[in-house]
């Protein structure tokens, strides 16, 4: 069992309780397998033959365990889902829910000096970083804003950062490695596994056994201009902000898989305090006003939580995508016309992954 202890995970099951007070698990309990709700560790299983591995490549023919998938003892398979809370109308409460959730996942988080963390300057990284003994390390091409900001914040938290500076033969040598290791080859998921990738190799080469992430603060603080725009943005179904966090919310299995699978093959093992179950439930519970407030900031009561933590520079700062603050994705879009894939050609940066594969 991975990320948590069969006792705990005995319990769950038996309560039928999808947020036990654990940062995810996965694994064999009892002869079956079983798999947290947000899936934040990968589970594969062969149907063929009912092998199980955590890595796929172990597998003939891996399939994905479905996220929050249990056995009970009578045999019945069943799936946790997320919780529907109702939403905290005192706002005060909603943000010190927030930050009491917060201060329960850095509770649990090692301290052993094997961690590092990978910092890009914005809110959800530095609150990592607060949180984490461990020096920080931005990843980005030398004119990157991503490198710009992560100094910036640096400063002003007085944290040791440590650079990882890009260059294309660097970024070009990466992309068959990410594409195998997650199993994936369209553009946007190469683009953001490639940072993250690169700046782990850099933290396992120095000596450090896990990276601690951000991951999960925009589905679940409502981080994402679609989510602001409901209901009128059409990537989303929801009809109201709180809706579309939630709806985000089920996009978190899928980004997660790829994003553990990619960093473990660059020889580290992550750690995302702000996916603590603690964490989760307190985003539940958090009103629309709080997620995007009526001036359209996002992740508005994250960054009242993180105030204990971050000068309000820092915690009210607006920061880009890694792909695109790394220049990551500019990048790859340059390498695939170097190779002779056209943009006028249907999504020629996959297809340039898919012939370096």
């Amino acid at each position: 069992m991975q990320g948590a202890s069969a006792e705990v995970v005995r319990r769950a099951v038996d309560d039928d309780e999808p947020l036990p007070g654990t940062a995810g698990f996965a694994g064999e309990l009892d002869g079956r397998l079983v798999r947290d709700v947000l899936g934040r560790y990968p589970l594969f299983a062969d149907p063929a033959t009912g092998d199980w591995a955590f890595d796929p490549t172990e597998l003939s023919n891996p399939e994905a365990v479905a996220p929050g998938s249990y056995v009970t003892d009578d045999g019945q398979r069943r799936q946790w889902t997320l919780p529907s809370l109702e939403p905290e109308q005192d706002r005060r409460a909603a943000v010190q829910n927030v930050r009491a959730a917060i201060r329960e996942s850095a509770a649990t988080l090692p301290r052993d000096g094997k961690t590092a963390v990978a910092f890009s300057g914005g809110v959800d990284s530095a609150l990592v970083a607060a949180l984490v003994d461990g020096p920080c390390y931005v990843v980005g091409f030398p004119e990157s804003h991503d490198l710009a900001q992560a100094r910036r914040a640096a400063e002003l938290m007085d944290v040791e950062l440590r650079v990882v500076e890009l260059t294309t033969d660097r970024l070009a040598a990466a992309v068959p490695a990410v594409a195998e290791a997650t199993g994936r080859t369209n553009a946007m998921d190469v683009g953001i596994a490639l940072p993250l990738y690169l700046v782990a190799e850099q933290v396992a080469a120095d000596g450090y056994d896990r990276l601690a992430v951000g991951q999960g603060a925009d589905e679940l603080f409502g981080g994402y201009a679609k989510v602001a725009g409901a209901p009128d943005d059409p990537r989303v179904e929801a009809t109201t902000v709180r809706a579309a966090a939630r709806e985000l919310m089920g996009t978190l299995p899928n980004q997660l898989e790829r994003d553990v699978l990619g960093l473990r093959a660059a020889g580290v093992e992550p750690v995302a305090p702000l996916l603590h179950d603690a964490v989760v439930a307190a985003a539940l519970r958090l009103p629309g006003e709080l997620l995007v407030d009526g001036r359209g900031e996002r992740k508005k009561a994250l960054r009242l939580a993180a105030r204990d933590w971050l000068p309000d520079a820092v915690a009210f700062r607006e920061k880009k995508a890694v792909q695109y603050g790394s220049l990551v994705a500019r990048e790859l879009d340059r390498l695939a016309r170097q190779a002779g894939f056209k943009r006028r050609l249907d999504d020629h940066v996959t297809r340039y992954v898919e012939s370096r594969v």
